[in-house]
């Protein structure tokens, strides 16, 4: 029916048909026993006055005798009011000499089970859940919801005798579930470990989702690596999910490991999800393994966050391992768009680190930008600062990228620019105030208690990213210069080498986001791919900043003045009127 298993604060369920479907069933069941030992083991350590309901508490511990009680005496009181459940269950009333306290009981009881983050993963394998995701949603996490609240309320009613007058429809059973389906792979050698892991679906989640993983930062850089991952790594398919991820034109398999659940399922606001149809007949274009045992990477004695160029199959292969260290969305994030970029170079595409939008303004002016900026330049802000300004002005803001993509040139010359996310990964304190709040019924928000506090929610749809669009002002996103008369808000430059020397510095003032500190500069404000293929990249980088001047594109730079303190506000907001200034007069 099910299994459950318990991993650091994650209830992960497995099921393969049904989970319990009555109050009885709920009570009886494996994990409420569980649940119920572990509340009263952390009761036992703080000497709670809850234990009082129990009239043995024996320092603190309570014996299994009672605790069968308790949990026959829930039972009954899911059927009759509390005045009755000590006729049909001996020595219940103990339960009952405090009524109020027995109350308190059940509502903290509730509240820790709700503590955990807790995830259900249908298992598709033999009766094709995928193929009626809403009912199968229905009858699993839906069902789960509602018998756990139906449970805690009638209880607590009847313990009271008295209804409530205020209802709170928390997520009180699940708070993500997914259809999964086995699937085998069709490369041979060591990449049959990853054989039979579950692929994910369809996902069902109740944003906003609050999870707290254990770092906020990220550091050091991706490891391009001379052995393939998959000949050192154990892989435990019970361990796993697959996230099947399009990533621009690629397909990417995304592997997470349970201790990373919460980041796992976070990518379903951030890459499109593929499709069986996607699937068919297509092997991927990378393969990425999220928390891998620290102990196998560690042979390698690099950092730690690694990748292999697999030419002979034509794939890459990545890998980070599972130490707390390393549980931070941003590598999840970053080392997918690395394998993008790198396999974007393969083809002699140009990856860029930075956001592509297309404005369409009142009177059908349609202008598409490109902001090249590293991370923390102001990119997101500038774009938010400028839909705010703009809005008596705009037509339509596409998102065609928010933080990685690529160039090609067509047939005509023209720079078309494709993006890779249909999400973004943003820091809640950049965003305009009330921002994020505004957006916080789609979002998944990460350690809101820290700094780096960071939001994944959806910003555009994935035909906007693989459509391909015109490029007509290419931008680099300067956050750390004042202004002044020779330093604009917006500076044109004055040819191709020009322009390749700001670029390529790739100069940033770090906010904080990774374990940098002050001024810093990585070629082309994108560690992710180009430094690894640093020869292939300025080959790439010659041409098409050739091509953007024999197209007469506007190619400059813009002083955002994020990393300024006392401007991360002003600073985006005064770059975005001057470039909607600039897009009037264009």
């Amino acid at each position: 029916m099910y299994t459950y298993k318990v991993v650091d604060r994650k209830i992960i369920l497995k099921i393969r048909n049904r989970l319990c479907e009555t109050p009885e069933e709920l009570l009886s069941s494996d994990l409420f026993r569980w649940v119920l030992s572990r509340f009263l083991k952390g009761l036992g350590q703080r000497n709670s006055i809850l234990l009082n309901i129990f009239e043995n508490k024996n320092n603190g511990q309570i014996s299994d005798k009672d605790a069968d009680l308790l949990t026959q005496t829930l039972q009954f009181l899911i059927k009759v009011p509390a005045n009755l459940v000590p006729s049909v269950v001996p020595h219940s009333e103990m339960f009952f000499k405090d009524p109020s306290l027995f109350s308190e009981f059940i509502e903290q009881l509730y509240n820790f089970w709700r503590s955990f983050d807790r995830f259900i993963i249908c298992d598709s394998q033999d009766d094709a859940l995928d193929q009626r995701p809403y009912r199968t949603f229905n009858e699993t996490i839906e069902q789960l919801m509602h018998l756990v609240r139906f449970t805690y309320r009638t209880i607590e009613e009847n313990i009271t005798g008295d209804h409530p007058r205020i209802y709170r429809q928390v997520r009180a059973g699940a708070e993500v579930a997914s259809i999964a389906v086995s699937k085998a792979i069709a490369q041979t050698g060591n990449y049959q470990k990853l054989n039979d892991i579950l692929m994910i679906r369809q996902i069902l989640l109740y944003p906003p989702l609050v999870i707290n993983p254990p770092m906020n930062k990220r550091t050091g850089k991706f490891e391009k690596i001379s052995v393939n991952p998959l000949d050192i790594l154990d892989v435990d398919k019970e361990e796993w999910l697959c996230y099947p991820a399009k990533v621009g034109p690629l397909l990417i398999y995304i592997y997470f490991h349970e201790k990373f659940f919460e980041l796992g399922f976070s990518l379903s606001n951030l890459f499109e999800l593929a499709s069986s149809h996607d699937l068919e007949g297509r092997r991927p274009d990378a393969y990425f393994l999220f928390g891998a045992r620290p102990e196998q990477l560690s042979k390698l004695e690099v950092f730690p966050t690694v990748f292999y160029d697999d030419e002979k199959n034509g794939v890459l292969v990545a890998a980070s391992p599972s130490s707390d260290e390393f549980g931070y969305f941003g590598y999840l994030k970053k080392m997918t768009l690395t394998l993008h970029n790198i396999k974007m170079m393969k083809e002699k595409k140009m990856p860029f680190h930075g956001a592509l939008v297309r404005i369409i303004l009142k009177g059908n002016k349609d202008v598409t930008i490109l902001l090249i900026g590293d991370t923390g330049a102001g990119k997101s802000e500038t774009l938010e600062a400028f839909r705010q300004i703009g809005k008596d002005v705009i037509q339509d803001l596409i998102v065609v990228a928010d933080d990685m993509g690529s160039l090609d040139i067509n047939e005509h010359g023209d720079i078309i620019g494709y993006g890779t996310e249909i999400g973004a990964f943003l820091r809640i304190d950049d965003l305009q105030p009330g921002y994020a709040f505004g957006q916080m019924d789609r979002s998944i928000i990460m350690n809101p208690n820290k700094i780096n506090a960071r939001i994944v929610l959806p910003v555009t749809n994935f035909e906007n990213v693989i459509k391909g669009h015109k490029v007509d002002f290419v931008l680099y996103a300067n956050n750390y210069e004042s202004i002044d008369e020779e330093h604009p808000i917006i500076e044109k430059f004055e040819d191709a080498q020009q322009a390749i020397s700001i670029f390529k510095e790739g100069t940033v003032m770090s906010k904080g986001t990774t374990t940098t500190t002050g001024l810093v500069h990585s070629y082309f404000a994108n560690v992710f791919g180009p430094p690894q293929y640093k020869t292939l990249h300025d080959e790439i980088a010659q041409r098409f900043f050739n091509a953007f001047f024999d197209r007469k594109l506007f190619v400059g730079q813009m002083r955002t003045r994020l990393g300024i303190h006392g401007f991360e506000m002003e600073g985006p907001k005064k770059a975005a009127e001057e470039l909607l200034n600039m897009i009037l007069h264009h």
